[in-house]
């Protein structure tokens, strides 16, 4: 049986649930298992697909998390951080990584991506995964 797991940052805890709620329903109507593990913010989510990866419980992952345009320079950091993280683990290790790490600028456009009556973003970072894991299947990676 595939498994996924959901890696997503709760640093903005209403919108992270949305984002779970979105991918968790596209990979429960997909029929594929899958595990969430919350960490602080979007900084530690390659972290912790590096542990899951290590772990070889899981078939492909799926980041999910917020980061809003505040008064200073951290949000460009970590933007840019996470998402080179996640494409340094995407391409060292062969990992399916559906990414899922909203960056805004306000709230609400966080909201028109997040919802799943909306943009969904949650769900497609986990169809992205799931397509990703199906790529490599074919390719002969495992």
């Amino acid at each position: 049986m595939t498994r996924i797991c959901i890696v997503v940052a709760t640093f903005y805890q209403d919108l992270a649930a949305e984002l779970v709620r979105g991918a968790v329903a596209c990979l429960d109507g997909a029929k594929l298992e899958h595990d969430v593990i919350e960490v602080p913010g979007a900084f530690e989510i390659p972290a912790a697909i590096r542990m899951a990866i290590a772990s070889k419980k899981y078939d492909g992952y799926v980041a999910l998390g917020c980061v809003i345009r505040g008064e200073t320079s951290h949000y460009d950091y970590v933007c840019a951080e996470s998402a080179r993280g996640l494409n340094e683990l995407a391409l060292s290790h062969m990992a399916p990584i559906g990414y899922g790490i909203l960056t805004t600028e306000t709230p609400e456009q966080a909201w028109e991506r997040a919802a799943v009556t909306k943009g969904n973003k949650g769900a497609a970072a986990a169809e992205a995964c799931a397509k990703l894991i199906v790529i490599k299947r074919q390719l002969g990676g495992a």
